[in-house]
């Protein structure tokens, strides 16, 4: 899995080609016991994270929306993006 970036305990990944389960555009977030999946809009698609560290995922998807919509647009052809940095 390609990491997009880690931040906060959070380790934050972007599948190629990932477009089969969740069509809307997303990363995969993992924080210790917990896994997530989150739109880059926001939106909680799948599993769960503990309200602080959702706060702060969703919070950084904001910052950076226009970085993760491009490695996005890249990952979902199959091609390598770069990493985005934490806040």
């Amino acid at each position: 899995m390609p990491e997009l970036s880690r931040f906060g305990g959070m380790i934050i990944y972007m599948l190629f080609k990932d477009t089969k389960q969740h069509n809307k555009p997303h990363v995969h977030v993992y924080y210790g016991e917990y896994e997530a999946v989150v739109g880059i809009d926001g939106e909680l698609l799948a599993g769960s994270l503990p309200h602080k560290q959702l706060k702060m995922v969703t919070g950084w998807l904001a910052f950076h929306e226009e970085e993760a919509y491009a490695a996005w647009n890249l990952a979902v052809v199959g091609e390598h993006f770069e990493k985005i940095a934490p806040m």
